[in-house]
């Protein structure tokens, strides 16, 4: 008795799971640094970026921090500009966040478009002009951690 099998067509699934990675730079727990980029979000639909600041100590009342409403990033080697979609914890000017003290800790993220996946360094611009503004050029980022900092674990009350 001979026995067919009808040979079923080979069906390809797509995966819906989005990407997201999270880099952590190793340079942000150094305390020394006033300002510093803690880590970088990236995933399908945005890219975020975490800060620390530390208010200046040559400031008698502590200062304040505001950030510029059309900040971007763009890759290094490339013309395009993402512009800011959101930002979190840190007011937009002309409303500024005034310290209490100089030394304050402050952290704050800013959520802008998805970069194209092959982008390892980028220059994160609040403005380019005279002034005190939040400029951050070629953060390579493409050998930062996975690992996250301490400052990302919830303290336990023992």
């Amino acid at each position: 008795m001979d026995t067919k099998v009808k040979k079923q067509a080979e069906v390809v699934i797509e995966s819906e799971i989005p990407t997201r990675i999270k880099l952590y730079n190793p340079d942000a727990m150094d305390y020394k640094n006033q300002h510093r980029v803690k880590s970088i979000e990236l995933t399908d639909a945005y890219t975020r970026i975490d800060f620390i600041y530390r208010s200046p100590n040559y400031y008698v009342d502590g200062g304040w921090i505001t950030i510029e409403r059309n900040s971007y990033i763009t890759p290094i080697g490339a013309s395009a500009n993402y512009y800011m979609i959101r930002a979190i914890s840190i007011p937009i000017t002309p409303i500024k966040h005034y310290f209490k003290k100089p030394g304050e800790y402050f952290t704050y993220s800013l959520i802008f478009p998805a970069l194209p996946k092959d982008t390892k360094r980028i220059d994160i611009i609040e403005k380019l002009a005279p002034g005190t503004f939040f400029n951050f050029f070629n953060v390579n980022y493409a050998e930062w951690m996975t690992v996250p900092h301490a400052t990302d674990f919830s303290k336990i009350n023992n």
